[in-house]
């Protein structure tokens, strides 16, 4: 591990709340999961539920999100169970729209009259990510998902395992291709899940979010946990 690195996590480990909250106050860049984060369900499991094998999958991402099991193993594992057609991608879409989380719309319009850029980086998929990234007016280049695969008559065909968000560690490496190429100096990385907790380094901060769902190893490694968005509204009107 380079020495850079490990002061990074080092500074991410000793940061206190006080000091979490200040980087919060301060961000050039606000990055958010998507899945029981900015919506109120994991994408994936509705998607099996949708194609009639949710229990077997909504297991797997039990253990994904809390890290027993790598996420890259999980994301094939589940996929190869749901097998999924764009059509039916497509009408879940339709049918049951992703449910925003109470709060995060006011969040991220508050955040953009900051002049602060908001990024959704997920490990599920960019169709549904994209609906969710329209509903809050934020840039569909900012979006950072897993791409589903289809052949030309609309059967599943596999994932684009070449996207950073199919590793265990991708969203840490999002956010480095971020700091590097818009030179940020205060990212700060918003989720529920163990993957979202290993972002922290690169992002300067790390919140916790259990406001759908709690993680208890998240939980207790977390400088700040919350379980409403309305607590980080607070904090920005201290600005």
């Amino acid at each position: 591990m380079k020495i850079n690195t490990i002061n990074e996590l080092l500074l991410c480990i000793m940061t206190t709340l006080s000091q979490t909250k200040e980087i919060f106050r301060r961000a050039d860049a606000v990055c958010f999961d998507v899945d029981s984060t900015v919506i109120r369900e994991e994408g994936i499991d509705e998607l099996a539920k949708f194609c009639g094998v949710g229990d077997a999958v909504t297991e797997m991402t039990r253990k994904a999100m809390g890290g027993s099991v790598s996420f890259k193993t999980a994301l094939t594992e589940r996929l190869s169970i749901i097998r999924c057609s764009r059509e039916q991608v497509n009408k879940l879409i339709t049918d049951h729209p992703p449910q925003l989380t109470a709060g995060i719309k006011e969040l991220v319009d508050t955040l953009h009259q900051h002049n602060v850029k908001v990024f959704l980086i997920s490990g599920g998929f960019r169709c549904i990510v994209e609906h969710v990234a329209t509903q809050l007016n934020i840039p569909l280049h900012h979006v950072y998902a897993n791409r589903l695969k289809f052949y030309f008559n609309g059967e599943y065909a596999g994932f684009d395992e070449t996207q950073p968000t199919a590793e265990s560690n991708g969203k840490g490496k999002v956010i480095s291709m971020l700091k590097e190429k818009h030179g940020f100096k205060n990212v700060v990385m918003i989720g529920d899940g163990a993957t979202d907790l290993e972002a922290c380094p690169p992002a300067n901060a790390f919140i916790g979010f259990g406001g759908n769902v709690i993680r208890q190893q998240v939980k207790e490694r977390s400088v700040w946990y919350v379980t409403s968005f309305g607590e980080l509204l607070k904090e920005l009107e201290k600005i």
